[in-house]
């Protein structure tokens, strides 16, 4: 089982959760790097557990405002060094005031580029920026081994869009809340081999009846996603079996 999206970096005894994860079953994870101060500590988890961790580094729009004049350039190093990283978590967000679309833009069409030169698979953050996301997506195409939308709380609709450009789709335990279920009707329309699982721990914390490993500050652990995935096979109607099995974002989508 993989988390498809977390931030081990957060956690401040990543070791001790990364046992505890192994011993319910997970067997990797793709860990997110979301700006230049949080890279260097992805790094050295990647380096530390490079039999389960997967690392990703990108700039998120919510600190796109705090680059570096060197961002970039030092971005593609952190690439350079782990050939097998992805690149994320990335995208656009209108739900924030600060910084504006506009300057988000600037940071996130770069690496949708870099992701197509390298044919890297990218981790896109998308909230309340649908129409943006498209565009961007139209002036600088994906790569070829496709994109993940982690996370996902769009409609049927936009996942009927969005699968020919060759995006996948994770769900998050906190879409399990009550005040969220809408959103399961979009994971009713996704295809099997287009749908990961992920924690986004230390966020996005699952219900109460959900949670099988509590942590103190309403943090959620990314041990609880046997859990989530259980739950989620429930609401689908889907065998757990074959939520669960194996596939890999890091194969490239049939289109």
């Amino acid at each position: 089982m993989l988390d498809a999206h977390n931030h081990l970096q957060r956690f401040s005894d990543p070791d001790r959760i990364i046992a505890e994860m192994k011993a319910v079953g997970i067997t990797g994870c793709v860990v997110n790097g979301t700006s230049e101060s949080d890279w260097p500590q992805v790094a050295e988890l990647a380096e530390r557990h490079s039999d389960f961790v997967q690392p990703a580094f990108g700039l998120h729009p919510w600190f796109a405002h705090q680059r570096s004049s060197n961002w970039f350039g030092t971005l593609t190093t952190y690439l350079d060094r782990f050939p097998h990283a992805s690149i994320g978590e990335c995208g656009l967000d209108r739900w924030v005031k600060h910084p504006e679309i506009d300057e988000q833009i600037l940071v996130f069409l770069p690496q949708l580029a870099l992701a197509r030169e390298r044919n890297l698979p990218i981790t896109i953050h998308a909230l309340k920026a649908w129409g943006p996301l498209l565009d961007a997506l139209e002036k600088e195409p994906p790569p070829a081994c496709g994109f993940l939308l982690h996370s996902f709380g769009g409609t049927p609709e936009l996942v009927t869009q969005l699968i020919p450009l060759g995006a996948r789709f994770s769900f998050s335990g906190y879409f399990l809340h009550p005040k969220k279920s809408a959103v399961l009707e979009s994971y009713r329309a996704i295809p099997s081999e287009r749908l990961l699982l992920e924690t986004d721990a230390p966020e996005m914390l699952p219900p109460e009846e959900i949670i099988s490993h509590p942590l103190p500050e309403e943090r959620n652990h990314p041990a609880n996603l046997p859990a989530i995935a259980q739950a989620l096979a429930k609401h689908l109607r889907r065998p757990l079996e074959e939520l669960t099995r194996s596939c890999s974002y890091f194969q490239k989508p049939d289109r």
